[in-house]
């Protein structure tokens, strides 16, 4: 038995793919050591916190495509739960002086009842339908903020509430809070990795495929859509959470709210690849990163009299489409497949070439059943 448990927690037998990752993990992990040997000064600290942000980014687009990209339900307006989160915490915080690990823990709880508030009668809804419920809800808390900008600081925030960790000096606060983030980065994808590898990551899946099916094998889709919502919330609204008692953030409207939030984390997950969890992480980082750095280039646009860091998200749209355009699956999928290629893997699927329905109506046939037959 030993045995057995050292051999699954042995990274070398675990497939190619997974070695991959768990590599990524750690190179991503290491960033601040060979940041510090590639730039001198504030100037690798400056980047260490520019990765820093891009795993928060990651988080929030993991959370979006932990419904949108497994139930196919795509939710428009997903900086909802982002703000719910950030803003509860900090008010939390602010307010009524709730120590900041506690007004995490209540922020993500807000999320996560939002989600299921706005998920039960929305997930009945079909089509543009849906859509459109979750385009307007952020529209409406914005307004919100706006008139009871007394409680919500309008269109400027509220104060920064109290650092999750205590820090002295630059140098410390950088390092200190990358490896917070780190760690919450961690912990979000290995949880949203099994529930959608689960059972019932499964049924997510077939749900997205033909919903119809799945309802006639016996299973409800509505209870599994609302589950994906309330916990694609919950995430997305404890990334915030966390994210306001950083030095990284603020809580104000334009950094988690705004719609082009809710915008960035759609092209961002479609980008690396929409119901992978992984690709979605990697698109948002890429994201982030890929605008922080645009920001800096002070180049005009010949013709416009833009500078280049004006039109960021502009040049990352354009991009995105060239890529999609090309690689229609996303970024991830095509390196999976390039990868497979590359070693002479077997093109044929382990699953005999079925579809996501009819994994799951042979995985619980029993249960449609009602037992085995003897």
């Amino acid at each position: 038995m030993s045995d057995t448990l050292t051999s699954k927690l042995n990274p070398l037998s675990l497939p190619l793919r997974q070695q991959l990752g768990l590599l990524a993990l750690a190179l991503l992990g290491l960033t601040p050591f060979w940041m510090e040997l590639l730039y001198a000064g504030d100037q690798g600290l400056l980047h260490i916190r520019t990765i820093t942000i891009a795993m928060f980014i990651g988080m929030f687009a993991m959370s979006w495509d932990s419904v949108s990209g497994y139930t196919g339900q795509i939710s428009f307006g997903h900086a909802l739960f982002f703000a719910i989160g950030g803003y509860g915490s900090a008010l939390l915080n602010l307010g009524w002086g709730v120590p900041p690990v506690a007004a995490v823990a209540l922020g993500t709880v807000l999320a996560a009842v939002a989600g299921l508030l706005i998920g039960v009668p929305a997930l009945r809804l079909e089509g543009p339908y849906l859509s459109l419920v979750t385009l307007v809800a952020p529209l409406i808390l914005l307004q919100v903020f706006i008139w009871r900008s007394d409680v919500f600081g309008g269109e400027l925030g509220v104060s920064n509430p109290d650092p999750l960790v205590a820090t002295s000096g630059f140098a410390q606060e950088t390092y200190v809070y990358f490896y917070v983030g780190f760690a919450l980065f961690v912990l979000i994808l290995a949880v949203l990795l099994a529930v959608t590898r689960s059972d019932a990551g499964s049924i997510l899946t077939a749900i997205r495929e033909d919903e119809d099916a799945v309802a006639a094998s016996g299973l409800n889709p509505a209870k599994f859509k609302t589950f994906a919502f309330v916990l694609s919330a919950s995430v997305g609204g404890l990334a915030g959470a966390v994210f306001v008692h950083t030095p990284m953030a603020s809580p104000t409207p334009s950094q988690l709210l705004a719609q082009t939030v809710s915008i960035e984390v759609i092209i961002a997950s479609v980008l690396g690849g929409m119901g992978t969890i992984v690709g979605a992480a990697l698109g948002g980082m890429f994201l982030s990163v890929f605008r922080s750095q645009l920001s800096n280039v002070n180049a005009t646009v010949p013709g416009l009299g833009v500078s280049v860091g004006d039109l960021d998200l502009v040049i990352f749209a354009v991009v995105t489409l060239f890529i999609l355009f090309a690689l229609p699956g996303g970024v991830l999928r095509w390196g999976i497949v390039t990868g497979r290629s590359l070693i002479g893997a077997d093109g044929a699927a382990a699953d005999g070439g079925r579809t996501p329905v009819e994994q799951t109506l042979e995985r619980f046939r029993e249960f449609f059943r009602g037992g085995r037959d003897d």
